[in-house]
C-alpha cells in the first residue's frame, strides 16, 4: 500500500499557503483562465447588415434588378458598363443580406469578392463603393475562412480608405466591414492597426455624428481591443483609450455595452494592461456603471472591475476606493446567475489579496451574500464562492477567521462535499484542513471540533474515504488521522469525546 502523503506536506502545495499575495493573485488568475473566458457573451463579435435601409444610395430598384440570378450577377459585375456593374453589385448585396442562409459560399465560389473589392476603389461612384463594402460585409460575417476570403482579395487597404470618403453611408459601411474582420481574430485585427485605421476611426467621431454611426465605430473598437495571443500592441491600446474614456461618459446603451466590453478585453492578464485603464481614471464611471439595470452594461463593468482586482494589490484598492465593494453585496444579491458568478469571482480576487482587504470584504458586511450563495446558487457560482472561501481562509488573521467560522460558512461548504466536481471537494477539503491546522495553533481545536459536529461534517469527510478520487480520498482520510483519531498501538480509534 502507498504511503499517504503527511497532512501538513500536502497543506504546503495547496493553492495560497505560504506564498505572497502577489503569487496567489497571479495563480487564481491562471486557475481562473479555465473557469470562465471573457466571451462577449451579450452581443455578437460579427454582425450581418440585413436591414433594408432607407439610406439606400438608390431608392429605385429596376424590376430587372430585383430578379437578377447568380449568373446575372456574375455577368453584371464584369460588364465595362458601370450601371450594370452597379445593378449586379446591389443584387449581390440583397442576396447577402437576406435573414435566412444568404449564399456566402455561393458568392464566393462565383469569385466575385475580387471584383467587389476592386470596386471599393471608384471613388467617381460612390454607390457602387457602398453596395460592394456592403456585400463584403456580410462575406466577412461568416466564417473565418470566408473573412480569409475577403482579407486575401486585399479588402483591408481599401476599405480603410474609405474611412476618408465624404460620403457617410460609404464611410458607415466600411467601419462595419472593418469590425466584421477585426473580430475575426488577431491576425486580422492586426493587419487592419498595421495599415493605421485607428487614428482614422477616431477621427470620424465628432458632436453631430448619427448615433447608429457612433455605434459602428464603438463597436469596431471594440474589436480592435479583442483577443489576444498576442493582444493588441501597447501603441495601438494608447491610441483608443482616451477615445473609450470618452464613450464610457455616453449616454446610449449600445455605446457604453461596447466600450466596457473593449475595457474587459484591455484590462486581462498582465498588470501593466491594467495599469493603462486604470490610468485613464476610468474606475469611479465603471463601479457607477456596475448599479445599471442594463445587462448589456452592467456585465461588461463588472467584468472589468473584476479584470481590475486581478492586478496589484494598488489596483485592486484603487477600484475599492472607487466604491466597488458598496456595489459588490447586491450584485452577490442579483437574479441573474452570470452575474452572481462575476461578483462572486471578483470578490475572490480580493481576499486573495493582504489582510486589510479581507477586511474590507467584511466590513461591507459581504460575507452573508456569500454564505447564501454557498446555499443556495447554481453550481458554477457556488464554485466561484468556493474560491473566495479558500482565498478568504488562507490570508486571514485570527480575528478575521473567526468572523468566517461565525458567518456559518462552514455547513454549506460541507454540503458540498457532495459536489460532482472533485476539484472543488479537494478544494473545501483542503479549507477544513487548513483551518484545522489553524485552529490547532491558536489551541482552539475544541471550538473547530463543536463546529464540525454541529454541522455534521465529521460524518460527511468519513464518507470519502473511499471515495473513487485517489486525492479526495487521501484528503478525507488524512484529515480524519490527523483531527477525528487517536493513535494507540498502530491503530486508530476514534475520539469519543466527539461523537454524542
Amino acid at each position: 500500500m502507498p504511503t499517504l502523503e503527511a497532512p501538513e506536506e500536502r497543506l504546503k502545495k495547496f493553492k495560497y499557503r505560504g506564498k505572497d499575495v502577489s503569487a496567489r493573485r497571479q495563480e487564481r488568475i491562471a486557475a481562473n483562465l479555465q473557469l470562465r473566458k471573457a466571451k462577449k457573451d451579450e452581443q455578437a463579435l460579427k454582425r450581418r447588415n440585413i436591414s433594408q435601409s432607407s439610406n439606400d444610395l438608390v431608392s429605385q430598384v429596376s424590376a430587372k434588378e430585383a430578379s437578377y440570378t447568380l449568373e446575372d450577377i456574375i455577368k453584371g459585375v464584369n460588364s465595362s458598363d458601370p450601371v450594370l456593374c452597379f445593378l449586379a453589385t446591389q443584387a449581390a448585396r440583397k442576396l447577402l443580406s437576406q435573414e435566412r442562409n444568404p449564399p456566402l459560399k455561393s458568392i464566393i465560389e462565383a469569385g466575385l469578392i475580387p471584383k467587389l473589392v476592386e470596386f471599393l476603389k471608384m471613388e467617381p461612384l460612390p454607390n457602387l463603393q457602398f453596395e460592394a463594402a456592403w456585400a463584403l460585409t456580410n462575406i466577412a460575417s461568416g466564417t473565418s475562412e470566408q473573412t480569409r476570403a475577403v482579407v486575401m482579395a486585399g479588402a483591408i487597404e481599401p476599405l480603410i480608405e474609405l474611412l476618408s470618403s465624404p460620403h457617410l453611408s460609404v464611410c458607415e459601411q466600411a467601419v462595419w466591414a472593418l469590425g466584421n474582420i477585426a473580430g475575426d481574430g488577431p491576425e486580422f485585427r492586426d493587419n487592419i492597426i498595421s495599415n493605421n485605421a485607428i487614428p482614422r476611426l477616431i477621427n470620424l467621431i465628432s458632436t453631430n455624428i448619427p448615433i447608429t454611426f457612433l455605434r459602428n465605430i464603438t463597436w469596431t473598437l471594440s474589436n480592435l481591443c479583442r483577443n489576444k495571443n498576442p493582444y493588441p500592441c501597447e501603441q495601438a491600446v494608447m491610441q483608443m483609450l482616451p477615445t473609450l474614456s470618452q464613450l464610457l461618459q455616453h449616454h446610449d446603451n449600445e455605446i457604453l455595452s461596447d466600450t466596457c466590453w473593449a475595457l474587459s478585453y484591455l484590462t486581462e492578464g498582465h498588470n501593466e494592461r491594467i495599469h493603462r485603464v486604470v490610468a485613464m481614471g476610468v474606475l469611479p464611471r465603471l463601479v457607477e456603471l456596475m448599479t445599471s439595470s442594463e445587462l448589456i452594461i452592467l456585465t461588461p463593468s463588472l467584468r472589468t472591475v473584476g479584470n481590475i482586482v486581478t492586478g496589484t494589490e494598488q489596483q485592486t484598492q484603487m477600484a475599492i476606493d472607487a466604491g466597488m465593494l458598496k456595489v459588490l453585496g447586491q450584485l452577490l444579491r442579483h437574479p441573474k446567475s452570470s452575474i452572481q458568478k462575476e461578483a462572486a469571482w471578483a470578490m475572490s480576487n480580493v481576499a486573495a489579496g493582504p489582510k486589510h482587504h479581507i477586511q474590507q470584504l467584511i466590513m461591507y458586511n459581504l460575507l452573508p451574500p456569500l454564505v447564501a450563495l454557498l446555499k443556495n446558487a447554481e453550481f458554477r457560482v457556488q464554485k466561484e464562492a468556493v474560491w473566495t472561501v479558500a482565498n478568504f481562509a488562507t490570508g486571514a488573521s485570527q480575528s478575521q477567521l473567526t468572523m468566517l467560522f461565525h458567518s456559518g460558512v462552514l455547513g454549506p461548504l460541507l454540503n458540498l462535499l457532495t459536489a460532482p466536481d472533485m476539484k472543488i471537494v479537494a478544494i473545501i477539503l483542503d479549507i477544513i484542513s487548513f483551518l484545522f491546522q489553524e485552529a490547532d495553533r491558536l489551541h482552539e481545536k475544541e471550538k473547530m471540533y463543536l463546529l464540525m459536529e454541529e454541522v455534521g461534517g465529521i460524518e460527511k469527510i468519513e464518507s470519502l474515504q473511499l471515495h473513487q478520487n485517489c486525492h479526495v480520498s487521501r484528503s478525507a482520510l488524512n484529515i480524519i488521522e490527523k483531527h477525528f483519531g487517536e493513535e494507540e498501538d498502530g491503530d486508530i480509534f476514534p475520539n469519543p469525546g466527539l461523537r454524542v
